[in-house]
């Protein structure tokens, strides 16, 4: 029986909105992951069957299915397709769901899957054109739902208030993943995924950009509890404890098992499990509950055989609800930090996460790793990956 393995994965440092990766277009960012990818494990392009490629906002600069372009960016052979996958936020993971299928399904023997979204280029929003072309929800959805405006933010402070969850808790959660990203950057945990970009200031000035941008140090309960609560009045959800808007993009490479041995890599791990749910839209961010508890009923496990949980921390009240609702070890809880420290590039976030993850469990010799996201709509992907 064929199955899907992970030979390797890499991704750019995160950028911040109108920060050093602002420059790049987001074509060219893809390209240069899928280059590291192939110089980093002696990959001959001409030897992928495909290239999923998550992607939210595909307008402007991401139209026309950036995945085709990408792979044309990255000066891989003409023949090599591309295609761009929409799952919201999971966009990327989602995209790795789809290679993974392909190859234990004999479509693909080698095949990437990744992400890109460029936040500061596309505004986050962008697909949602107002005016004469309408809603992007259309008449049926807004009848259903009593012409209730989504909103993920309301969301998120919606959940807070099912889990109890207080200010100060969710601050203190921020703060963690600050704390926990800075300690990762400095003992040097990502410097063995993240894939260097150069570029160039308005200035000519060229800088090489290599460290996560949104990590901050030094942050205070008091400091984060000035902040505003736009969603709510005297709510409990802000900038603070909300993920960044991101610049980057992540890859993966995947193949069987038998592929590899063949090709010479030694894979890290194998994709376990995987599914995707639907969740009720107006909340829109409970999906990773469910996903969790039905991922690891397909994969005949329990929530304490997981060694490692990268939980998108869209909000904080995201991450820490699905804490409470599974019991998960907190530590076990993106334990290199997550989106509210490291950005949440939209379309690469799935991606990134994984590449954090796999790293995570073979630099500390963990065997079942679990990642979930949240995503617009109301909807969830969850994977269980498996060290080899």
């Amino acid at each position: 029986m064929r199955d899907a393995v992970i030979v390797d994965a890499v991704r750019t440092p995160v950028g911040k909105r109108g920060g050093a990766l602002s420059g790049v277009h987001p074509t060219d960012l893809s390209a240069l992951t899928l280059q590291a990818l192939a110089a980093r494990n002696g990959l001959d392009p001409h030897l992928v069957d495909d290239v999923v490629w998550g992607c939210v906002s595909a307008v402007g600069e991401q139209a026309g299915c950036i995945g085709r372009y990408a792979v044309l960016a990255a000066g891989w052979p003409e023949a090599i397709p591309g295609m761009t996958v929409d799952r919201q936020c999971g966009s990327s993971q989602q995209a790795v769901h789809q290679v993974a299928a392909g190859i234990i399904a004999g479509h693909y023997d080698i095949a990437v899957a990744g992400g890109v979204e460029s936040m500061s280029r596309v505004p986050m929003g962008s697909t949602r054109v107002e005016g004469r072309l309408g809603e992007p929800y259309g008449p049926m959805v807004a009848a259903r739902y009593d012409n209730y405006k989504f909103n993920q933010g309301v969301g998120a402070e919606m959940i807070a208030t099912k889990f109890g969850l207080g200010r100060g808790e969710l601050d203190q959660h921020a703060l963690d993943s600050h704390e926990r990203a800075a300690r990762a950057t400095d003992e040097g945990r990502f410097a063995g995924q993240i894939v260097p970009i150069s570029t160039v200031d308005d200035n000519g000035v060229e800088r090489v950009v290599q460290v996560d941008e949104g990590i901050r140090r030094g942050g205070t309960l008091e400091g984060l509890g000035g902040l505003k609560t736009p969603f709510k009045e005297d709510g409990v959800i802000s900038a603070g404890n909300a993920s960044q808007i991101s610049d980057g993009s992540a890859a993966l490479l995947l193949t069987t098992s038998e592929v590899a041995a063949r090709n010479g890599w030694k894979p890290i791990a194998r994709v376990h499990s995987a599914t995707v749910v639907g969740a009720d839209p107006i909340t829109m961010l409970e999906g990773p509950i469910p996903a969790t508890a039905k991922v690891l009923d397909r994969a005949r496990l329990t929530i304490d055989d997981i060694g490692a949980f990268e939980i998108n921390e869209a909000f904080a009240s995201v991450s820490l609800g699905w804490q409470r609702a599974t019991g998960a070890d907190y530590a076990r809880l993106n334990p290199n930090g997550g989106a509210m420290a490291l950005g949440h590039p939209l379309g690469g976030s799935g991606a990134r996460l994984m590449t954090t993850l796999v790293h995570h469990m073979r630099d500390n010799g963990i065997r079942y790793g679990l990642q979930s996201m949240c995503e617009g709509g109301g909807m969830a992907n969850a994977t269980i990956l498996e060290l080899l």
